[in-house]
């Protein structure tokens, strides 16, 4: 008949009140789904780490300087390695205050002064020293380095980052597939140093933390690349291996700070 909807054909499922046809397929077994009577009920409590499971809360580090400001970008391996700003260093504080009272067993940076100068004051308020974890420095980008702000959107090659998801489509950069296995080698090497049931913090830089998070969450590329300097980042890693991914660009602690300066 017309303008009737035979649902027959296909097995249904009531959900307050209503009929609702399932497509094809719907009523198949999911594996994914069949521990589901394990899972807690209570859905609105606080959180609390999974057991077994290694949280790592990940920082962007602050502002860098830049030669505008007088300063040198200076090389380490070749990457460009530039200070904080001075709004850099009120982020780190910032963020140390944050995080104050976290139960830290690990405080990790990478090579570059940036992450090492906005970890300052949280090695303070953790009473914990910064440990290096060289894996987790940024992406080298090659004829660009130093120069992404300036360079993005203007050059030619903008677009083919854009369009592919790769950094390496610039001239002389890091391969990417190396910098993903880089990200991946590093993020266990933490993880293996905080052990299960614990936290550690790590201060990297916003290209890593984006590859983090595609990894944890099978995202596209890119899709995580918007991390805002001092903001936090919290990655688990559960007792199977598997990462997953908690809260993206926490920028709670930097509200003042921003309407200060509007």
């Amino acid at each position: 008949m017309a303008g009737v909807t035979d649902t027959s054909r296909h097995p249904t499922s009531r959900s307050r009140g209503r009929e609702l046809a399932l497509s094809p397929g719907r009523d198949r077994p999911r594996p994914h789904l069949q521990s589901a009577a394990a899972m807690p009920r209570d859905f609105q409590r606080p959180f609390t780490l999974p057991a077994g499971a290694t949280e790592i809360v990940c920082v962007r580090h602050g502002s860098s300087a830049g030669i505008a400001d007088g300063h040198t970008l200076g090389l380490v391996d070749g990457h460009s390695d530039p200070p904080l700003s001075d709004r850099g260093h009120v982020q780190a504080d910032a963020v140390a205050q944050r995080l104050r009272g976290t139960d830290a067993r690990r405080l990790f940076i990478t090579p570059l002064r940036r992450t090492a100068q906005t970890a300052e004051p949280l090695a303070r308020v953790l009473d914990l020293a910064p440990v290096v974890i060289e894996e987790l420095r940024e992406v080298h980008l090659g004829e660009w380095e130093g120069q992404l702000s300036s360079r993005m959107g203007d050059d030619p090659v903008s677009a083919e980052i854009l369009a592919t998801g790769r950094w390496d489509v610039i001239p002389d950069a890091e391969d990417m597939d190396a910098f993903s296995a880089r990200i991946t080698a590093g993020m266990a090497r933490m993880a293996d140093a905080v052990g299960p049931d614990g936290t550690g913090v790590a201060v990297l830089h916003g290209g890593v933390i984006a590859e983090a998070c595609r990894q944890a969450t099978d995202s596209l590329a890119f899709a995580f690349l918007y991390a805002e300097n001092a903001s936090i980042t919290r990655l688990l890693r559960l007792d199977s291996g598997r990462w997953a991914l908690r809260t993206f660009n926490d920028i709670a602690h930097l509200t003042e700070l921003a309407e200060a300066t509007r």
